[in-house]
């Protein structure tokens, strides 16, 4: 497999960081505190469900900050960034961001495989297909409710810029939270608990498919922040979930056993496929003096 750069190049002014570096430093605590504890148990397994939260015994617009409006200094913040990002047209970085519109499990899979070190497809892991599927679509009800409540509009409707993706796909819906970025922390959450010892690569690539909806130019920065919110959330609540603990349980003998087979399924990937720098990480800055 090519290995490419995804690292995207300088922009704005030289020495402007200051918004992006606030954004950032502030987003990456989420990514911290995301992996909720999933606990086995030797119950006998339950069948699996089409969803493991019919009812949400919660309202997500109690947890994640109020939506920027203008005044509000994030509502400024994400103006910069979407103007700033407009300059990733044409990058290796846009053209990532382009390939992560696609939210079909195939591509989800595909779009993880370097992380996982391991080639998932919905034919070779039906079982943590169906997993990751299902706890998606609940993560998404709970997400819908806030922006339906939120009603805010997406960036290129606040400022004139390029978008990876027909504007016809998403004029007409919400843009905080970002849908894509709940599910692919959905995703990254589960598979990071699945795979430990690829934890790091996986949530990277998480972090790194929300950050694709920024460059996109189709989500604001803090519609993605709240978006790998609302994901943690809703996954916390779901871990005690009978039908969720045995669907967790199956999948992972499935990966046991596509780890097993070794090489048919191993994959050599580059180091920017495997953690994707962030669009966020400061580049080209002085090294760090002293101590």
């Amino acid at each position: 497999m090519a290995s490419l750069d995804y690292s995207p190049p300088t922009i704005g002014r030289p020495g402007r960081h200051s918004l992006i570096a606030k954004w950032a430093s502030r987003s990456a605590i989420l990514c911290i505190a995301s992996l909720a504890i999933y606990t086995p148990s030797g119950a006998r397994e339950p069948k699996s469900a089409a969803t493991y939260l019919p009812a949400t015994p919660f309202s997500i617009v109690d947890v994640i900050p109020p939506a920027p409006v203008v005044g509000d200094p994030r509502y400024e913040a994400d103006r910069a960034i979407f103007l700033e990002t407009r300059a990733l047209q044409n990058s290796n970085r846009w053209r990532l961001a382009t390939r992560d519109v696609s939210e079909k499990p195939g591509d989800l899979l595909r779009d993880f495989s370097c992380a996982a070190g391991l080639s998932l497809t919905p034919e070779k892991a039906p079982r943590l297909t169906a997993l990751l599927v299902a706890a998606a679509a609940d993560t998404a009800r709970v997400n819908n409710e806030a922006k339906n409540r939120f009603q805010r509009a997406r960036p290129f409707k606040i400022d004139a810029g390029p978008i990876c993706q027909p504007a016809a796909e998403v004029t007409n819906s919400y843009d905080y939270p970002s849908g894509h970025t709940t599910r692919g922390w959905t995703w990254a959450t589960l598979l990071a608990q699945l795979l430990p010892e690829r934890a790091a690569p996986i949530l990277a690539r998480g972090r790194a498919y929300g950050e694709s909806r920024i460059v996109c130019g189709v989500h604001n920065a803090s519609a993605v922040e709240a978006g790998r919110l609302s994901a943690s959330t809703t996954l916390t609540v779901m871990q005690r979930n009978p039908r969720f603990q045995a669907d967790m349980r199956t999948a992972l003998r499935e990966l046991d056993l596509l780890k097993r087979r070794g090489s048919a399924n191993a994959l050599a990937c580059g180091p920017n496929e495997q953690i994707i720098p962030s669009i966020f990480a400061p580049r080209h800055l002085p090294e760090p003096v002293g101590p």
